[in-house]
């Protein structure tokens, strides 16, 4: 992979890219004082849409009822999940901050890469996208609460990666501090992944619910990529294995306080290298604006412009100004500027 690095300056302009679109308003949202997980049968409710009303999204409207493909209950895969968790973090290799070995880091994650192909690299609507037109998508970032480690969570960014969608992502690993709260107040229960699309009012849980309202709604008539969804059973957990728990559980060194801006993160999913930086996103507990530049995305032309090449990933952190492409130097960036100094 071709390296990018951009000197590090408080006074780096911002980028010229389009504005982001307004974030959502979360004091729109309804707090669930009254609200129960658990249906009249005393069992967890799964994959039921939560509605709320966002301040921007359009006119109140009844939103129709979306089915719900899941059975009461916790799934076995998701049972699975909490007991293989805690074993691979016991190889997770500890300090995340320290020097790692790189060819060991880069094969893992290479070799999680092909296990997930063909899911996760390209744009699927590329062909339908004129690449000179400004990059359209939906008014509002979609808000997906997901921690890396996690095959469901994959199957989701996978998607949004084949949707060519920019979204905002909200790391809950394992001993999260402020994440996990979150969606035990706006969902209800803590459970991965969970998303919220303030443009049409809508809340969920279930990754395969959620990939397909995606695709139905933000897929132009597409539907989810032959073996999409039935792969994450198959090869889905590879990544999770292959990576030793990596992206899992909350570092004990991240600080506190969210930076005040988000920082944004060009990527797609099954990129090796942006994959190792998406891990220490979510071991830091650091919200960002995920860009998709997956094959054929137009935003390619928009990185080109900024970075002299399409490489990911590449990074911008728009608190200290940073700028850079370099896996490693993004690691090294990420570590002392978000973690507690190690006396």
């Amino acid at each position: 992979m071709a390296s990018i690095s951009v000197a590090s300056s408080v006074s780096l302009p911002r980028l010229s890219h389009p504005p982001l679109r307004p974030e959502f308003d979360w004091s729109s949202l309804p707090r669930p004082s009254n609200f129960s997980p658990f249906s009249g049968n005393g069992r967890p409710r799964l994959g039921n849409p939560r509605r709320f009303r966002a301040k921007s999204a359009g006119p109140d409207q009844q939103l129709p009822k979306r089915r719900s493909e899941s059975a009461d209950g916790p799934s076995p895969s998701t049972s699975f999940l909490s007991v293989l968790c805690p074993l691979l973090r016991l190889f997770s290799g500890g300090d995340p901050s320290r020097d790692r070995n790189e060819a060991l880091e880069v094969a893992t994650s290479s070799l999680s890469t092909l296990a997930r192909l063909p899911w996760g690299s390209r744009s699927v609507l590329a062909s339908e996208q004129n690449q000179e037109a400004t990059i359209s998508g939906p008014l509002m970032h979609l808000q997906i609460f997901e921690f890396e480690a996690c095959p469901f969570c994959r199957r989701v960014r996978e998607a949004m990666t084949e949707l060519d969608l920019s979204v905002e992502i909200y790391p809950c690993p394992k001993g999260s501090a402020r994440h996990r709260a979150m969606v035990r107040e706006l969902g209800g229960k803590e459970q991965f992944p969970f998303m919220i699309d303030p443009n049409a009012g809508i809340s969920m849980y279930e990754s395969g619910d959620i990939v397909k309202y995606l695709f139905e709604k933000y897929g132009k008539g597409r539907s989810p990529s032959s073996g999409l969804l039935e792969s994450t059973l198959v090869t889905g957990w590879m990544p999770t294995v292959l990576r030793a728990g990596r992206g899992m559980a909350l570092w004990e060194k991240a600080k506190q306080d969210p930076p005040p801006e988000k920082l944004e993160l060009f990527s797609y999913e099954n990129n090796p290298y942006a994959r190792i930086v998406r891990e220490a996103l979510c071991e830091l507990e650091i919200p960002y604006i995920l860009q998709n530049v997956g094959e054929g995305s137009p935003r390619e032309k928009l990185l080109v412009d900024m970075s002299g090449s399409k490489e990911v990933p590449f990074i911008v952190d728009p608190n200290t100004g940073t700028r850079t492409g370099d896996y490693k130097k993004i690691l090294s960036y990420l570590f002392q500027t978000y973690a507690v100094p190690t006396s």
